[in-house]
């Protein structure tokens, strides 16, 4: 189903034709000029659908408005095709906005709307959307029935999950349960250490694609503990080097605290001028340990030059 009108309506596509062709209850254009180079990482189009966003850029055969939906799982794998068996490329936590342009035999294709990262959703990961109020701040927070700490609970949410609810006392009651408001932070509340949220991450398992204490990679980190600072970073390493652009650089012999250095496919965060905080594929895991150790592997791989980049945020 085209992600449109309704989720039980009929697919609501338009359809690419000539300039001033007529069709019969429905609207044609054309396309002047040719289709331009796009990143199928961000950029939603498959042989078959695209976004309607596009079609002033891009040829399609169908192009589809997208549907608000968001996160209901604690993180759900976004995945490079529609099987459980597809590569994971990210995830998208829960209370995150999804926009969907097409849902298949349980799978929802569309883009994440934080990162515009493109992938396929199994259907039952989405819900209407919401409008959060509150975001998870801790590492993991529990989401319990009742208003009590004793209590049981129906989820684990992790660091980043956004929530809709009102404050009840101690607590902010929500459609799904109850948190803990000290769990929590105020939506737009930025953090003003990411360094000090990705050294609370050290030990987290290396997951290609993920977001979450239960598993992250290298730009999932970074992704992540800058998010919660307030600056938004695309979701692949290369993307994020691309984004920050040049006006970020800074002196490799003057790195601080919080500095992110890009390595060709890798990104890590500095928690002091000697010392970065990465997920390295060699540990397995988040780990801290001097730059100049990464560095001479990255060379040691041919690299040239080893370091993409340095760059500073703030």
């Amino acid at each position: 189903m085209t992600a449109e009108s309704g989720e039980n309506s009929a697919a609501n596509r338009v359809r690419m034709g000539r300039p001033g062709a007529a069709g019969a209850g429905r609207d044609r254009f054309g396309l002047t000029g040719t289709s331009q180079a796009f990143d199928p990482r961000v950029v939603a189009i498959r042989p078959d659908l695209a976004d309607i966003a596009v079609a002033g850029t891009h040829f399609a055969p169908h192009y589809a408005a997208p549907m608000m939906r968001s996160g209901v799982l604690p993180a759900a794998s976004l995945r490079a095709a529609p099987s459980v068996d597809a590569d994971q490329t990210s995830e998208l936590l829960f209370g995150e906005g999804f926009a969907l342009l097409d849902l298949t035999g349980g799978w929802a294709w569309g883009y994440c709307l934080a990162d515009h990262y493109v992938g396929y959703l199994a259907a039952e990961a989405l819900a209407a959307p919401i409008a959060p109020t509150h975001r998870v701040a801790m590492i993991e927070a529990m989401l319990h029935s009742d208003p009590d700490a004793a209590s049981g609970g129906p989820a684990v949410l992790p660091r980043g999950a956004l929530v809709m609810g009102e404050p009840a006392g101690e607590w902010l009651a929500t459609s799904h349960g109850y948190l803990p408001l000290a769990a929590l932070v105020e939506v737009g509340a930025q953090d003003n250490d990411p360094a000090e949220l990705a050294e609370q991450m050290i030990g987290t398992p290396y997951v290609w694609g993920g977001r979450t204490a239960r598993g992250i990679d290298c730009s999932g980190l970074v992704q992540l503990v800058w998010g919660a600072a307030g600056i938004q970073l695309p979701r692949d390493s290369d993307l994020q080097l691309a984004a920050l652009g040049p006006d970020k650089d800074v002196d490799p012999a003057a790195l601080a605290r919080g500095d992110l250095v890009f390595f060709p496919g890798h990104v890590g965060i500095m928690a002091d001028e000697r010392t970065i905080i990465h997920a390295s594929r060699r540990w397995m895991a988040v780990n801290s340990e001097p730059l100049a150790d990464v560095i001479a592997r990255s060379a040691a791989k041919d690299h040239d030059p080893p370091v993409s980049g340095y760059k500073r945020l703030r």
